[in-house]
């Protein structure tokens, strides 16, 4: 028999369980899920805050997906989002939802580091461009997203705050450069967040983690306020849950911006709506060479089931190809925007960046104006590939593999050994400018994620989602979670074991 005190013990202990659980419910909910709940006055933007919040203060010691909680200011923001949605005052669906800024995005009065000693203390005066279209749209900021410093890598490991870890595996990295955002939402510490990508760095931790990532069409979604790459390649685009979640942001997020000089103007478009368009007319190309090279044994195992499930959902399928992007980067464009800050205190900056930066010091002016009417000439002419073959859109691997462990790729991104740029699929995209989705499509022989990319012409953003939604209601991968657990243990860096 239970004594009075042990009986008050239990209760308690029970009452606990289950306040952990409704927690872990509300944050697992897809962004869609919650706006639905909000609008409806099902819950509050007050809970789903800390909800989120919760789940950052038990998670965020395991996959260091943030640099920075902004709890007191989020909490706030919650409390007025809600105080107007009481009043009939609805922005619409991403009032009151907690969003996540990758953290070289600029937010006024809001520490932007980019993940380097060399911003440590910056704090801009001015929001993004993006930043103010979700403040305008009522989002929650709930904190901003660690990243490979300066965006300038494909793991999430180089950091000045220290690696972000996969919530699928901690031992492994979760892809970059928007390695804290795709773990976030992987790890359900928000409902949205931004990503940005210059050579596949929204999509590559997108597949890796088991979300949703979308880089939409160069120009349609504004890069002013954002610490730039290259800013001939530079796209910023959602990171989501689900494809309804990526469409309902991508809403919010385009539109002409006059101060970008990246911006082009496009007709407004409902990508919600279109999204819901059918997919049987779809004629889709498969472009086999050079993107399916070197292919894991387990990735193409699932890439192959992937394109058996998109067959079945469309008109026609075939092989096709695409244009070679080479000679279109002439470098230096980095060095460019960083030349002050390197040449003042090039010491402050990680060590594989630092040599990226040093190899863009020594790229002629002429080389650089060469590649770019190459480049030019490739955007204008890209859709003819489309076109000329008869398909509408294209689907591919999003990588060839799934990610190393933290470990190994420390050591690799500190070693000088020469890599093959034809492993890198995404980056290819950014050169075309056109959008590129991927959505999880299968786990490989380690239980690691696995992602399908879908490509269109420029601004076919529409068809994009609507095939990616077409597969993903299709199929049962987007529905799987993260094994982290309250209890997961970090393995150690010092640890070489690991790799």
């Amino acid at each position: 028999m239970l004594s009075r005190r042990n009986f008050s013990f239990a209760v308690g202990a029970a009452a606990l369980s289950a306040s952990a659980q409704s927690v872990t419910d509300v944050a697992q909910l897809s962004l869609s899920q919650a706006s639905a709940r909000l609008q409806s006055k099902q819950t509050t933007s007050v809970a789903l805050t800390e909800a989120c919040l919760a789940r950052i203060e038990v998670y965020q010691p395991k996959v260091n997906a943030f640099i920075t909680v902004l709890k007191e200011a989020a909490l706030k923001q919650a409390r007025e989002a809600d105080a107007e949605i009481r009043a009939g005052k609805s922005r619409g669906p991403l009032h009151g939802i907690p969003i996540a800024l990758k953290d070289n995005i600029d937010t006024a009065g809001i520490r932007t580091t980019a993940a380097s000693a060399v911003f440590d203390n910056r704090i801009p005066t001015e929001d993004a461009e993006v930043t103010l279209r979700l403040k305008a749209a009522g989002a929650i900021l709930i904190g901003k997203l660690n990243l490979h410093e300066f965006a300038n890598g494909g793991t999430s490991v180089t950091s000045y705050f220290g690696p972000v870890r996969n919530p699928w595996a901690l031992s492994r990295h979760p892809g970059g450069s928007s390695g804290g955002s795709a773990a976030a939402i992987s790890a359900d510490l928000c409902f949205g967040a931004l990503g940005t990508d210059t050579g596949g760095s929204i999509r590559t931790p997108s597949s890796y983690c088991s979300i949703v990532g979308f880089k939409p069409t160069y120009g349609l979604v504004s890069i002013r306020g954002i610490v730039p790459l290259a800013l001939s390649r530079d796209h910023c685009g959602p990171m989501t849950k689900t494809v309804e979640d990526a469409a309902i942001m991508l809403n919010c997020l385009a539109g002409y911006d006059r101060l970008d000089i990246a911006s082009v103007e496009h007709t407004k478009e409902d990508y919600l709506a279109l999204m819901k368009q059918p997919v049987k007319p779809l004629r889709i190309g498969i472009p086999r060479v050079p993107y399916f090279d070197h292919l894991d044994a387990d990735v193409a195992k699932s890439i192959e089931a992937a394109i058996a499930k998109v067959a079945s959902l469309t008109s026609s399928i075939k092989d096709v190809n695409l244009p070679s992007p080479r000679g279109t980067s002439g470098g230096g464009e980095m060095y460019a925007y960083h030349q002050e800050f390197f040449d003042q205190g090039k010491g402050l900056y990680q060590i594989p960046v630092r040599r990226n930066l040093e190899n863009g010091k020594e790229a002629r002016a002429y080389q650089y104006i060469q590649a770019s009417w190459k480049l030019q000439l490739l955007r204008r002419t890209i859709d003819d590939a489309f076109t000329a073959q008869n398909v509408d859109l294209m689907i591919l691997p999003t990588r060839r593999r799934t990610p190393r462990t933290v470990v190994d790729s420390i050591k690799r991104e500190l070693s000088d050994k020469p890599r093959n740029p034809e492993l890198e699929n995404p980056a290819d995209f950014n050169t075309f400018g056109i959008p590129a989705l991927t959505l999880p499509c299968g786990f490989g022989d380690n239980d690691m994620p696995i992602g399908l990319m879908i490509v269109g012409p420029r601004f076919s953003e529409g068809k994009v989602l609507a095939l990616a939604h077409a597969f993903e209601q299709a199929t049962e991968w987007h529905k799987r979670k993260p094994p982290i657990r309250p209890d997961s243990t970090v393995p150690p860096l010092a640890n070489t074991d690991e790799a």
